[in-house]
């Protein structure tokens, strides 16, 4: 398969002996170690597959339990449903505590959507309930972050993808588990031109993120240790050039 855009540069990056490495100095000065045997989804090419977290997560901490609640505080019923794929998720210690890396990356303009989570007018009951239950999830991580600072503002139904990766980096908190989310922006992909503008350095990938999440997320928290029940927590927003550029779409 060639893939392109966001998804190409992950697995370009993944697939490197250097990776752990190079994303612990792009986090920098966070205090993410990243052990030796640490674990990371995906692994390249060769292993392209998205972590979700009640999967991924036993290898971080191996309490079923914990997993189980967080699968259920997202959905009434899992079968055929999904909790979020993740671009990137490495397990790593924070603070000397076991936590995790969660990245959500981004190569041009369009991939910063603005859409609330859709929901078919055919949809059946247990879609329909899973459709609820997501949006008191959000709502419930909501008023957590409001704690912290009161113009945070997520939303099930506009910014779906940015209120997600928030209100999952809260509820891993709560459960104990230290976490960085990672809005990661790969620059200087002209190879995507074709679907839409590619980000050119980080000045315009930061103004770029800034615009996306200005309503929802102030701009002051990036980057800062916050507190949740006595487990820290980070959003962050980097970027990286890309190491190749996207091939020509298919015909």
């Amino acid at each position: 398969m060639a893939y392109r855009g966001s998804r190409k540069h992950v697995l370009d990056w993944t697939g490197r002996p250097s990776f752990l490495d190079e994303l612990a100095a792009l986090l920098a000065p966070m205090p993410v170690v990243f052990p030796a045997d640490a674990h990371f989804m995906p692994c390249g090419a060769g292993s392209p597959d998205e972590a979700r977290l009640e999967r991924f997560g036993p290898s971080l901490v191996a309490d079923a339990g914990l997993w189980t609640e967080l699968e259920n505080w997202w959905l009434c019923h899992k079968a055929g449903a999904n909790t979020p794929n993740w671009d990137i998720a490495a397990g790593c210690l924070l603070e000397g505590m076991p936590g995790v890396v969660l990245v959500e990356a981004k190569a041009n303009w369009p991939e910063l959507g603005l859409a609330g989570k859709p929901l078919s007018p055919r949809a059946s009951e247990r879609s329909r309930e899973n459709h609820e239950r997501i949006g008191a999830a959000i709502d419930e991580a909501c008023r957590g972050w409001r704690a912290v600072d009161s113009r945070v503002s997520i939303s099930r139904d506009t910014h779906y993808q940015l209120a997600n990766r928030l209100a999952f980096t809260w509820k891993l908190a709560t459960l104990g588990i230290p976490t960085v989310l990672l809005y990661l922006g790969f620059t200087g992909d002209d190879g995507i031109v074709d679907a839409g503008a590619p980000f050119i350095d980080d000045a315009d990938w930061q103004r770029a993120f800034g615009e996306y999440s200005q309503a929802a997320w102030p701009a002051e928290l990036l980057g800062q240790r916050i507190d949740i029940s006595g487990t820290p927590a980070w959003v962050a927003s980097r970027s990286r050039p890309v190491i190749t550029l996207s091939p020509p779409r298919s015909s």
